[in-house]
């Protein structure tokens, strides 16, 4: 024996170090990225930031395969409960339903995500009539919203949200169901793919390449003529990217970066795979909101 630590011992000491640090360093990203949450009855407010689902924490992306929602009526212990599904074309309508849990209990706590506790996007399955409507919920958990669906054939409504346990935990869902409206029905093909879109009397651009499993930035500029509209944040941010793919109809919700750059709106955005899709990018100018649509075709 002599006056040295053992080997064994050394080691040990080295590896309980390096645990502490990561500790330490694992507290100080923790509160480098806080995702602010305040309950106030049936809600919580939850900081969001780039593609993700309703009611995901602001958090860092790791590069890899973005997820679609939307494909189920049932997803993370929730279901999307219609209580009517059947529509007249052209007629104004109220589309209620409940999200349910185990033993078909409705839920009624939901987060509060940019600015709503419900996002509820209705689309036909050739991709046209694409709305994003907010319902109300009555205290047993039904949610309902005026809802007129212009044409026959079958819409896909999504219902993008974020359940709240009562001990703060938020699990973000979105579920898919289909609505029918009866009468002949002749499906559109999609428009070209394109980078410009025209919407009232704006000119809506994008630049940027998405790709497919890795993040890439877009920047989506809005002109009349040559001038540059004030943009308006629309339910928190300052537009609202709704992605659509054609075949599945797999949704993504892309929320921007907090600020414009260079008057521009910048999203960071993965494609889940090959395949065509819609984008459809709500903004807000002198307090109306309007909707510029791109088809997107990745190989």
């Amino acid at each position: 024996m002599n006056d040295q630590f053992p080997v064994s011992t050394l080691r040990l000491a080295l590896v309980v170090a390096g645990l502490v640090l990561a500790l330490i360093a694992g507290f100080g990203i923790g509160r480098l990225n806080p995702h602010p949450s305040s309950v106030a009855g049936t809600a919580t407010t939850a900081g969001t930031d780039h593609a993700h689902a309703a009611g995901t924490p602001a958090h860092e992306h790791a590069e890899g395969a973005m997820e679609v929602g939307g494909l189920a009526v049932t997803a993370a212990g929730h279901t999307l409960v219609p209580l009517d599904g059947t529509f007249t074309a052209g007629r104004a309508d109220e589309f209620r339903f409940q999200i349910q849990e185990a033993g078909q209990r409705p839920v009624t706590r939901f987060a509060i995500v940019h600015d709503k506790p419900m996002h509820l996007i209705v689309v036909r399955r050739d991709l046209t009539g694409y709305q994003h409507l907010h319902p109300t919920m009555a205290a047993d958990g039904t949610w309902s919203v005026p809802l007129t669906l212009p044409e026959p054939g079958s819409w896909r409504a999504y219902a993008d949200f974020a359940t709240v346990t009562p001990d703060g935990v938020q699990t973000p869902v979105t579920l898919g169901v289909d609505l029918v409206v009866p009468g002949a029905y002749t499906p559109r093909e999609l428009p070209p793919a394109t980078r410009t879109a025209t919407v009232d009397r704006f000119t809506v651009d994008f630049q940027g390449d998405p790709r497919i499993g890795v993040y890439a930035p877009l920047a989506f500029r809005v002109r009349v003529g040559d001038s540059t509209p004030t943009l308006e944040r629309y339910l928190g941010a300052y537009g609202h990217l709704v992605v659509l793919r054609e075949g599945d109809l797999g949704y993504l919700h892309v929320h921007p970066e907090p600020e414009l750059a260079g008057q521009a709106m910048m999203f960071r955005l993965t494609m889940p795979g090959p395949g065509r899709y819609r984008f459809y990018l709500d903004f807000q100018v002198a307090g109306e909101v309007y909707t510029a649509e791109y088809t997107v075709t990745m190989p």
